[in-house]
């Protein structure tokens, strides 16, 4: 897993983050744009230490690629993103065909989960 310094356009990166502090505000901790293969953290909240285990995280998440065939034509739907639950805050993932995001926040509805993958959802299908 390789970290890359401009995976996406300032524009692009900018209507990312600028989508998920409109969702969720003051809580939004992080927000990495990643594919299959490289990586780029586009926002870490400025009390935040840069110390995380990025690629690892990465590595992990890009198994949202698979969920979207591996869930197809199951009962429940189709698969749209994922919410993890941590100790001190919460992950939330979106992936289309080769592309995702997760964001890390301190705090998360399930409205405010819904709107952030939906707009994140949509922003990713359009590139």
């Amino acid at each position: 897993m390789e970290l890359e310094s401009h995976l996406v356009s300032d524009t692009r990166s900018e209507s990312l983050v600028r989508a998920c502090r409109t969702t969720v505000g003051d809580d939004l901790r992080s927000v990495t744009y990643f594919t299959p293969d490289r990586y780029e953290q586009l926002y870490l909240r400025s009390d935040l230490e840069a110390d995380a285990d990025l690629a690892g995280f990465v590595e992990h998440e890009t198994d949202g690629f698979h969920a979207r065939t591996a869930y197809k034509g199951s009962e429940l739907g189709n698969y749209q993103y994922t919410v993890r639950a941590f100790d001190q805050g919460y992950m939330t993932r979106v992936t289309v065909a080769d592309s995702g995001v997760f964001v890390t926040t301190d705090g998360l509805t399930l409205r405010r989960s819904e709107e952030l993958a939906s707009t994140l959802g949509e922003l990713l299908q359009s590139e």
